[in-house]
C-alpha cells in the first residue's frame, strides 16, 4: 500500500523525514502544513528536491478532501498540550496520525485527562494515534520491554543513553544547552526549555508493561561541563562552559530504586552507547556500542510506524499496542 501522507511540521526533523520518505519510496506526501513565515506558501519541492510540488498550507483550515489522506505525520512540538488541537482535528476527521511529540509516548504520566480525551476522540472518529521516536519511543522504553520477552522474571531495570551530540541537528544542540555558561544553563532549566523531554514517560512506560507499581519517582538535571575546548554547530565551547546535559530519573518500587534511567548528551562525549541492564532470569546486559544516531533513527522510526498505525485498532496507542515495527520497505512491498 503506497500511503498518501499529510505532513504537519517541516522544521529540520520534518524535512529530514521528507527526504528519507522520498529516498525509501514508502508513500507520497499529498499535503503539508507549517505556519512558519518562511515555509508557509512555498512548494515542498522547493525545500526537498524531488518531493511533490505540494504548496505548504499555513494551517489545517486550508485543507479539504480529508478522505484523500491515509495517514498524517506530525513533527511539531514536544508539548502534548500544544499538539492536542492538531491531533483532535485529525482524529475527528478519521485520519490516523504518527507523531514525534515526546509527551505522547506515554501521555498518562502528565496529561491523563487529555490522554483519555484523545483516546475517545480517536475511537469516535475511527482513527488511530501513536507517539514514537528513537528516545523516547524505542531505546529507553520499547526496547527494554521487548528485551524481557526472554525472561522468567524481572527484578530491576537500568537504562542509559550516553550520546555524542556533535553530529545532531542545531535544535537538539540548543536543547541540551551546548555552549552556555552555568547561569544561562540554569535559566534554561527554570524556563522549561532546557531538558530532555520524555525520561519520566519512558520510566512509566516500562513500569506499566513490566508490572512495576511506582510509589514515587524523581528526576535530576545538571550540566556536563567541557574539560577541553570543543566545537559544535552553534560555535566553539570553551573549557568550563556547558557541553550538554545529564538527567537521571529513578522510580521507587516497594521502597527500593528498582527503575533507573540515565540520559546524557554532550558535545564530544566519550564512549557513546545505549544500554539496557536487567536484573532478571536470565540476566540481560544489552549494549549498543557507539549509540544510535538520534536524528537518523527518529526519522526512520516515524516512517516505519506508518503502516503499523494504519493497521491498528482505533484509539490512542503506545509502542506496546501497535503491530511490531520493522524497517517497512518490505511492508510497503507486501502491501
Amino acid at each position: 500500500m503506497n500511503l498518501r501522507i499529510l505532513h504537519i511540521g517541516l522544521g529540520p526533523l520534518g524535512l529530514r523525514i521528507q527526504s528519507d520518505l522520498l529516498r525509501r519510496n514508502l508513500g507520497a506526501t499529498v499535503a503539508a502544513v507549517d505556519p512558519a513565515p518562511g515555509i508557509a506558501g512555498k512548494l515542498l519541492s522547493g525545500l526537498v528536491p524531488g518531493a511533490p510540488a505540494v504548496r505548504i498550507a499555513a494551517s489545517l483550515d486550508e485543507l479539504s478532501d480529508w478522505e484523500s489522506y491515509d495517514v498524517a505525520l506530525v513533527t511539531t512540538s514536544s508539548d502534548l498540550r500544544k499538539c492536542a488541537p492538531t491531533f483532535e482535528a485529525l482524529l475527528a476527521r478519521g485520519v490516523p496520525a504518527v507523531s514525534t511529540c515526546e509527551e505522547l509516548i506515554y501521555p498518562w504520566l502528565r496529561h491523563r485527562q487529555l490522554a483519555e480525551r484523545l483516546d475517545a476522540c480517536a475511537k469516535a472518529g475511527g482513527a488511530q494515534l501513536l507517539g514514537t521516536g528513537v528516545n523516547p519511543g524505542f531505546l529507553m522504553d520499547a526496547l527494554p520491554v521487548f528485551a524481557t520477552a526472554v525472561c522468567n522474571d524481572v527484578r530491576s531495570l537500568s537504562v542509559a543513553r550516553i550520546q555524542d551530540a556533535t553530529p545532531r541537528r542545531v535544535p537538539f544542540q540548543k536543547k541540551i544547552g551546548a555552549g552556555l555558561d552555568r547561569a544561562d544553563f540554569q535559566k534554561g532549566i527554570d524556563e522549561g526549555w532546557l531538558r530532555h523531554v520524555g525520561l519520566g514517560e519512558s520510566l512509566h512506560f516500562c513500569a506499566q508493561y513490566l508490572g512495576f507499581k511506582v510509589a514515587s519517582w524523581s528526576e535530576t538535571i545538571e550540566p556536563v561541563i567541557a574539560t577541553r575546548e570543543l566545537e559544535c554547530k552553534l560555535g566553539k565551547i570553551a573549557v568550563g562552559q556547558c557541553a550538554g546535559v545529564r538527567q537521571v530519573a529513578v522510580g521507587i518500587v516497594d521502597g527500593k530504586p528498582l527503575l533507573r534511567y540515565e540520559f546524557q548528551a554532550a558535545i564530544g562525549q566519550d564512549d557513546p552507547h545505549d544500554r539496557v541492564l536487567l536484573e532478571s532470569d536470565p540476566p540481560i546486559d544489552l549494549v549498543l556500542r557507539g549509540g544510535v544516531h538520534g536524528d537518523l533513527a527518529t526519522s526512520a522510526i516515524a516512517l516505519n510506524a506508518l503502516h503499523a498505525i494504519v493497521a491498528a485498532a482505533p484509539g490512542l496507542h503506545t509502542m506496546a499496542t501497535v503491530p511490531m515495527l520493522s524497517c517497512s520497505d518490505a511492508g510497503a512491498r507486501r502491501g
